[in-house]
């Protein structure tokens, strides 16, 4: 009877209304449980559910008293009900309790869409998975211990469910979200596909390695994935090496590079070497470096005087050891057993044959002392700085008459000081100090720190010219009879640091660090202090600490600037606890403000990339009241910490600091510092700094205009541009200077095809350059932006993130000191550690450059070279012809004649004489001579004549035929591909149009769109012998130099009668 009713009642016109009968027949006792379980039914469809739902909204509770009672056979379905009510009142959190309760009766596969109210079912499953995974997601991540088995049920269901599919990108995101690496190694064994395991393995570390996870979660999924990625027989090697770069274990990186070279596969040790060497630290590589296998030992003896765990794992694999360290070295040794497969697709032997392999033939294989000393230069980066200064030198195309504008209309010494600056920033890497050489009485009027700075900027020109370095900078090295202030002297010990920034070795580190012990005047210890926090970048050395700790003790504001920055330059990235509480305390004690500076850049950068590990240390900074500049640190050090991280947590900190807090310098920071976190998401910075470009507070405008420029480098976006420009007419003098440094950022290496407005912006530049009445504040910053935008010979780019794209801190520790310039112009410089070469260098296994071309899919304008200046000629006016009457011109020419006819006259006929033969018939081989000349001098004479005569007549005609074009010298359409040339420049855009030629004798050992320094493979070894590009000396010329070609002789003709 109940079933009769209900059908009835669902099927009446208009379709189901008024459930109060049936929700009280719920609550009656009278009501038998079959009747009940036929009424829950009912209900629990959507077109009976949606226009009943508020009424049964008032039964909620009897519904639930359903499911509390366990002996009823619906109890399930009734709370799946009750789940369906909530999500209809909008209650989600109670929706998913109850959702849990209903256990397997919570379909996560949704009914199909009803033919009235559409897909009601999908919506309602959705949002129950959604809010499942937010809250599960929260509890892990917050270490919640004690959550619902429910809960962690439906999750594994919607893994299980997700991995059936086969969508196994989001299983490994969520896994990722979720922090279950268990969910994460099924997802990647899920396939047996050796290929899409290594595809996937790849992704997710790009996918870790950009995330926000924290420290010691990501830890723990990187170690996971190196471990996954031994197992395989063809591991991405680059990933491998990201992994172990970020888990900070330089051993095992050297144990993959020992197992390449022993498995004779030295091309891809190289690879992975020059990679290594762009994305590790120096100390980092050193530790490589020292595991390496030295020359000339065998593999096994290494292996046993190394580590025991290596040989044990080789000949029983299945004793894996539980803690990270044992994992690690399993890993290295299982991924070590299999590199010979996946270094090389022509070999096809099986993982089994080649441990047997090994194990016979580790004991007979030595590592070649040639090989050994190609891997360790290249690990040292000597190999990178050499290329890349052939780089520059080889495609050096200045424009000198640019600097000649800026050196004319030079009226001030900030003016003067920023050409000096901007021609090292223009010349970065490329040796040539022709500027310098021509202009040495001007040069010489620099006067104290200018000095400094001018003698400075050589280490920018020799940048990378590591051996020849002291004999450059010779006349400027502290002498026993040193100059009374050491400007000179100071600026070469800085010069010899920017020589060597984050490559100096031990003896220049010592060198630095004596000089600075030595040091008797402030200028000479500043620039050995600036020099050596360049040289030692990164090593985290502890003597190099030391003597600079002692100088910043010394309680001398300049020397003490110096001192801290240098410190934070060679404890980057460190956080080390005792060293930063120190810092932090003199910040407490030192009375100079210039100390205080150093001190805030130095804490700044020892924050470096370590995230959540200084939370501890920012707080307290931040909530400090009556210390600008600890508010100031907090900020740039979570500037630097969250670099390229994109975290939204953080930006939303740093935006409040810029509305609550009352100092200027704190609000400037706290913007700039946001275009550092976002510095991987442009756009989203963007986003953010499109408000406060338009901001009252000038320091605020300002930070804005240099956080576009910082996350927006080298990309020519036109929608920071946009917000740019206005700025340029700003009223504040620092707001026209900042918004100039920032559209150079943006706008280097943009030509006219790429980003139109860059040709405009080069105008606006020598317009704020040479007129008279602008501001010298912003003279400088357009000055030192010209150097910007030309910088490296046009050969390079400015960019945050490497090329796999994680945050570079040469990159951007440069930016960050760089940026010190608002207070101290010699920090300036610093703008070189950000620049990076935009080139495609090709090397064979003898590390050298083969003649060979790449093919570029673009047009050739597309990506060229702006096009030089022409320096501008005094304009002629036009000759007027004068009139002259008939009878003047009648007159003229009968006297003319008559003096030629006299002349005639009066010449008389030579008497003839005897002359010997010889002289005689040299005299007549000269007479044909002079007569044709004779005859020549006529014609050209008569021809002139007959041209004035013509010149009145048809000059409007000769005129307008210059300026209409021939038909014939139509403009043939441009080539839409070129070929470049090894070593090649190939700016960031271009790298995508990029392939080999068909037929060529190389293949490249990974992709060409990854730019940089790619090993080459010769597919004709031995049978062809190689044609190899020149090596050319520095000091290399530039544009107009390398332009300007001696013209071939006149032609001549020889007379040998004469002779």
């Amino acid at each position: 009877m109940t079933l009769f009713l209900l059908h009835q009642w669902k099927n009446q016109i208009g379709g189901p209304q008024d459930a109060s009968a049936f929700m009280l027949a719920l609550r009656s006792e009278q009501c038998s449980q079959q009747d009940k379980g036929l009424i829950i039914d009912t209900f629990d469809d959507w077109e009976v559910l949606t226009p009943t739902w508020f009424e049964v909204a008032d039964y909620i509770s009897d519904i639930e008293r359903l499911y509390e009672d366990k002996n009823f056979s619906k109890r399930l379905q009734a709370a799946l009900l009750a789940s369906k009510v909530a999500y209809c009142l909008g209650d989600y959190s109670g929706s998913l309790d109850l959702a849990l309760a209903a256990e397997d009766a919570f379909k996560l596969t949704p009914r199909p869409a009803a033919r009235i109210i559409g897909p009601q079912d999908e919506q309602y499953v959705n949002k129950i998975i959604e809010q499942a995974l937010d809250t599960y997601k929260t509890k892990r991540q917050a270490g919640d211990k004690n959550i619902d088995k429910r809960l962690v049920s439906l999750v594994d269901r919607i893994f299980e469910r997700n991995m059936k599919k086969q969508e196994l990108r989001y299983v490994i995101g969520l896994a990722l979200d979720t922090r279950r690496l268990d969910m994460l190694q099924s997802a990647i064994k899920q396939t047996k596909d050796q290929v899409t395991q290594t595809t996937l393995l790849t992704e997710t570390v790009a996918k870790v390695l950009s995330s926000q996870l924290d420290s010691i979660f990501r830890a723990e999924v990187l170690d996971t994935l190196f471990r996954l990625f031994s197992e395989l027989n063809e591991p991405d090697f680059v990933s491998m090496c990201e992994c172990l770069i970020k888990l900070d274990k330089p051993e095992s990186v050297a144990h993959i590079l020992n197992r390449l070279v022993y498995n004779k596969n030295e091309l891809l040790a190289y690879q992975l070497s020059f990679d290594l060497y762009e994305n590790a630290s120096q100390r980092f590589i050193d530790k490589i470096e020292k595991a390496l296998v030295p020359a000339g030992v065998s593999s096994a003896s290494t292996t046993e005087a190394t580590t025991s765990t290596v040989t044990t794992t080789t000949t029983d694999s299945s004793a894996v050891s539980t803690t990270t360290s044992g994992t690690t070295v399993t890993a290295t040794t299982t991924e070590e057993s299999s590199e010979d497969d996946s270094s090389t697709s022509e070999q096809n032997t099986s993982a089994e044959k080649m441990e047997t392999d090994e194990k016979t033939t580790d004991t007979e294989q030595t590592m070649c002392p040639e090989v050994n000393t190609r891997l360790r230069k290249i690990l040292r980066g000597e190999e990178t700085i050499k290329h890349h200064m052939q780089f520059l030198i080889k495609n050096n195309k200045t424009d000198m008459l640019v600097l000649k504008q800026i050196k004319d209309s030079v009226r001030t010494a900030s003016a003067h000081n920023a050409t000096v600056i901007a021609n090292g920033l223009m010349h970065v890497g490329t040796t040539c100090d022709d500027f310098l050489r021509d202009n040495l009485e001007w040069i010489s009027k620099a006067t104290n720190w200018n000095k400094f700075n001018a003698v400075a900027t050589l280490g920018l020109i020799h940048k990378g010219h590591e051996e020849k370095s002291l004999q450059l900078l010779d006349p400027y090295l502290p002498k026993e009879n040193t100059d009374q202030f050491g400007f000179k002297e100071g600026g070469s010990l800085y010069a010899y640091g920017l020589m060597h920034a984050n490559h100096g070795n031990q003896e220049v580190i010592n060198y630095l660090a004596d000089q600075l012990s030595k040091g008797s005047t402030a200028a000479v210890k500043h620039g050995a202090c600036l020099g050596l926090g360049l040289a030692a970048m990164g090593t985290q050395s502890e003597e190099a600490y030391k003597v600079l700790r002692d100088a910043l003790y010394q309680d001398d504001a300049v020397v003490g600037e110096a001192a801290a920055t240098a410190i934070g330059l060679v404890m980057v990235g460190s956080i080390n606890t005792q060293v930063m509480r120190d810092m932090e305390q003199y910040i407490y004690d030192t009375q100079h403000d210039k100390i205080e500076r150093g001190l805030r850049t130095c804490l700044a950068l020892m924050a470096y990339g370590r995230q959540d590990e200084v939370e501890s240390f920012v707080n307290p900074l931040l909530d400090d009241k009556a210390h600008a500049i600890l508010r100031q640190t907090g900020v740039c050090m979570l500037a630097m910490a969250y670099a390229g991280t994109g975290k939204a947590d953080v930006v939303r900190r740093l935006l409040a600091k810029v509305a609550a807090d009352p100092n200027n310098d704190v609000k400037r920071f706290a913007v700039i510092a946001i275009g550092f976190v976002l510095s991987n998401d442009p756009e989203q910075c963007i986003n953010y700094t499109s408000m406060l470009v338009e901001h009252f507070n000038g320091h605020v405008r300002y930070g804005a205009a240099i956080a576009l420029g910082i996350a927006c480098a080298g990309s020519g976006y036109k929608e920071a541009i946009a917000l740019l420009e206005p700025l340029l007419a700003a009223k504040e003098n620092f707001v026209r200077q900042g918004a100039l440094i920032a559209l150079s950022f943006i706008l280097i290496q943009q030509t006219e095809a790429t980003c139109a407005k860059v040709v405009e912006y080069r105008k606006t530049l020598n317009k704020m350059i040479t007129e008279k009445g602008e501001d010298s504040i912003t003279k400088f910053g357009a000055i030192i932006a010209q150097g910007i935008l030309d910088a490296g010979g046009r050969n390079v780019t400015i960019s945050l993130h490497n090329r796999t794209g994680q945050p570079d801190m040469t990159s951007v520790v440069g930016t960050f000191v760089f940026l010190q310039h608002w207070y101290w112009h010699s920090m300036a410089h610093f703008a070189s550690l950000s620049f990076r070469p935009t080139c495609l260098i090709g090397l064979n296994k003898d590390l050298q450059m083969p003649k060979t071309e790449f093919r570029s899919n673009a047009k050739a304008s597309m990506f060229a070279y702006p096009p030089p200046l022409e320096e501008k000629k005094k304009e002629e006016s036009e000759k007027v012809e004068t009139a002259v009457l008939s009878i003047t011109n009648k007159k003229k020419q009968l006297k003319k004649a008559k003096d030629e006819k006299m002349e005639v006259d009066v010449e008389e006929k030579p008497k003839e004489v005897k002359e010997p033969k010889d002289v005689k018939e040299s005299k007549d081989a000269k007479e044909p001579k002079e007569a044709k000349e004779t005859k020549e001098e006529k014609e050209t004479k008569d021809a002139k004549e007959s041209k004035d005569s013509k010149e009145s007549k048809d000059s409007k005609e000769s005129k307008d035929s210059k300026e209409a074009p021939k038909p014939d010298e139509k403009k043939e359409p441009e080539a839409s591909t070129h070929t470049i040339q090894n070593p090649a420049r190939v700016v960031r855009l271009q790298l995508k149009t990029l392939s080999m030629p068909e037929n060529t004798r190389y293949k490249p050992l990974k992709a060409l769109s990854q730019g940089g320094i790619i090993m080459l493979r010769d597919k004709m070894e031995g049978v062809e012998k190689e044609e190899i590009v020149e090596l050319v000396a520095a000091g290399g010329s530039t544009a107009e130099t390398a332009k300007v070609e001696p013209e071939p002789p006149a032609p001549f003709e020889i007379v040998l009668a004469q002779y």
